[in-house]
C-alpha cells in the first residue's frame, strides 16, 4: 500500500501555527512560570522539548540529528516516567525568540523529509520506546507528528488557561 502523507503534513503544519500561536502572546518572563502542579511542562521546556521530537523525528527517516547537544541535555524526555520535571530557573532556557527560531528550522527540516521520503523508509522497521504499538517508520511518524505534538499543545492550552490567558484556538 502507497500512503499519501499529504494530510499529515497538512496536520503538522496546523500543529505547528497553532503551538506558536499559543505562545506569541506569552511574557518572557512566564515562559517558565509553573502555574498550578500538573501544569509542569511550561512553554519553554515544551517548545525545546518539540526541537528534540522533530530532531528525532527526522533522524529515524534517515535524516541528521542537528539538535544541539545542549538543548538535548535541557529538552529530552524519556517519557512517561522519566522522574524529571523541567526546570523554572529561566536561566537555563534559551529565549522565547531562540526557542520559536530553532522550533522553524527542526519543523521545516521534517517537512522536507517527509515530502520526499520513500514508500521503502516508511515501511522500514524501527526499534523505539513504543515499537509494540508502533513498529514502522510510518507508524513512528503519525504517533510523533499528530499524538505527541498534541499531547503537548493540549499542555500548552492548559497552562494558558491556568495564567489567565485567552484561548488561541479561537483566534485560528
Amino acid at each position: 500500500m502507497i500512503h499519501d502523507l499529504r494530510p499529515l503534513i497538512k496536520q503538522l503544519k496546523f500543529n505547528y501555527s497553532y503551538l506558536v500561536d499559543l505562545v506569541n502572546d506569552v511574557e518572557e518572563d512566564l515562559m517558565t512560570h509553573l502555574p498550578a502542579k500538573g501544569l509542569e511542562n511550561h512553554p519553554a521546556f515544551t517548545i525545546g522539548h518539540l526541537v528534540t521530537a522533530y530532531g528525532l523525528t527526522t533522524k529515524h527517516l534517515g535524516g541528521p540529528y542537528t539538535v544541539k547537544k545542549e538543548w538535548d541535555d535541557l529538552f529530552r524526555r524519556k517519557g512517561p516516567g522519566d522522574p524529571r520535571y523541567p526546570s523554572l530557573n529561566q536561566q537555563l532556557y534559551p529565549s522565547k525568540l531562540e526557542l520559536l527560531q530553532e522550533l522553524q528550522i527542526q519543523h521545516e527540516k521534517l517537512l522536507l523529509f517527509l515530502e520526499s521520503v520513500s514508500q521503502e523508509q516508511l515501511n522500514r522497521e524501527v526499534k523505539w520506546r513504543y515499537d509494540e504499538y508502533f513498529p514502522t517508520s510510518l507508524d513512528l511518524i503519525y504517533f510523533m507528528c499528530l499524538t505527541h505534538y498534541a499531547m503537548h499543545i493540549s499542555q500548552l492550552a492548559a497552562w494558558r488557561r491556568a495564567v489567565n490567558l485567552p484561548s488561541s484556538l479561537a483566534r485560528l
